[in-house]
């Protein structure tokens, strides 16, 4: 494909998943929020706008690099994200907010299929084919065609199931629209089972490349690979704060999953990359920092609680008195957690700093010159590791020789 007719496609599928999103919202709008099955707003308007990047900054790369599939592969999720919220937000329209005003309902639930295309893209092909757009080798093409089988078993289990099925919350169970097989119904579920080996065989195998790639990668590609890592490692924090805290899992949804589109976009259309190690240590300090400190805040109350013998309705003094045991621990706490960070996840700064505090120890009573300027180029080498070290030390003047008589 020419570069030109490349560009042309890739922003009119961009265009198109836009006006997907939009129409999606404005549905959204008169359906309302209320009724059985209905989305919050702001994940209607996360998956919005996560829908929304994955196609810009699919179009941004597709249009600069053709031939990169990971440009269409972000297009192809925007896509299906646009596809499938259009649908489930017209169906709910035609089907549940006002019934019989607009035509084809049962046809725009059944096209919320377009959620297995988004899961296989983000969890199978999008890790196999990042950065270069291409497979590590021929060897791991069991994984794509495992990725593709996922695809076709649980769209076709799906799609083809006769009936009568709810296709949506609070719409009437209805038979399939548009082809009704009951026949085929157990060679259906066959199919639909077939999915589930085919989807973990796919989502390891991926892993399992990802990994491969890294270790083998060196300079912008590893920095690129730590760029979608991060982001990729961040996004089931939702799902799991669905499973335990619902209250905070729109917030987290909101801040993970959009995560995904930039990392990628930053790391396939940045020559030189921001420096994500840096990112990735603050997370862990803040992340298990964060933990602790809710742990001593969660023990202290209940101490205090118990101690003071106010029930299950502690009196506000208490709730003080352990914020601000919570505030006198932080900073400790803080060093700490970061020095266990640094020995594990960042060993080279960690040794880099050992050294140069041993250094700084043994400076204090050298006064030998040569062992000096030795030791100096010694750490040099043990902690920033160039290519070559020099020292040059400039000859004392005339003025210094005086002063130190």
């Amino acid at each position: 494909m020419k570069a030109a007719t490349a560009a042309r496609l890739a922003w009119s599928l961009c265009v198109a998943c836009l006006v997907g999103l939009g129409g999606y919202l404005l549905l959204y709008v008169l359906n309302g929020t209320a009724g059985p099955g209905s989305t919050p707003l702001p994940v209607a308007l996360t998956f919005t706008v996560v829908g929304a990047l994955f196609a810009v900054v699919g179009a941004l790369v597709a249009s600069r690099q053709p031939d990169n599939k990971v440009g269409w592969l972000l297009l192809a999720a925007g896509l299906c994200i646009a596809v499938n919220s259009l649908g489930e937000s017209y169906a709910r329209y035609a089907l549940v907010t006002a019934p019989g005003s607009l035509p084809g309902g049962l046809y725009a639930a059944w096209s919320q299929a377009a959620l297995f295309g988004t899961v296989a893209i983000l969890g199978i092909f999008l890790p196999l084919y990042f950065p270069t757009g291409r497979l590590l080798s021929r060897r791991w093409r069991p994984i794509l065609w495992a990725g593709i089988g996922y695809l076709l078993f649980a769209i076709l289990g799906n799609v083809l199931k006769p009936g009568p099925v709810e296709w949506l919350p609070g719409a009437a169970p209805a038979p399939n629209p548009a082809i009704y097989l009951p026949a085929a119904e157990p060679l259906l579920d066959m199919i639909l089972g077939l999915s589930a080996p085919c989807f973990l065989v796919g989502v390891g195998g991926a892993i399992a490349a990802l990994v491969v790639r890294f270790r083998r990668s060196r300079g912008i590609e590893r920095q690129q690979l730590k760029w979608f890592t991060y982001a990729a490692a961040l996004a089931p924090l939702s799902s799991l704060a669905y499973e335990v805290a619902r209250s905070v899992w729109p917030v987290l949804l909101a801040l993970t999953l959009p995560l995904v589109p930039i990392s990628v976009g930053i790391a396939i259309l940045r020559y030189r990359l921001y420096e994500i190690d840096r990112i990735i240590n603050r997370t862990l300090v803040y992340g298990l920092l964060t933990v602790l400190l809710g742990l001593c805040y969660a023990v202290g109350s209940l101490v205090f609680v118990l101690v003071a013998g106010a029930g299950s309705d502690p009196p506000s003094w208490l709730v003080a008195a352990a914020t601000l045991a919570a505030a006198a621990v932080f900073r400790p706490a803080r060093r700490r957690v970061q020095a266990v960070v640094d020995r594990r996840f960042n060993r080279r700064r960690y040794n880099a700093a050992q050294t140069i505090q041993a250094f700084s120890a043994r400076l204090r009573d050298e006064v030998d010159l040569d062992t000096l300027s030795a030791e100096v180029v010694a750490v040099a080498g043990r902690t920033m590791e160039p290519t070559m070290v020099s020292l040059w030390l400039r000859p004392p003047t005339e003025r210094s020789q005086r002063s130190s008589h």
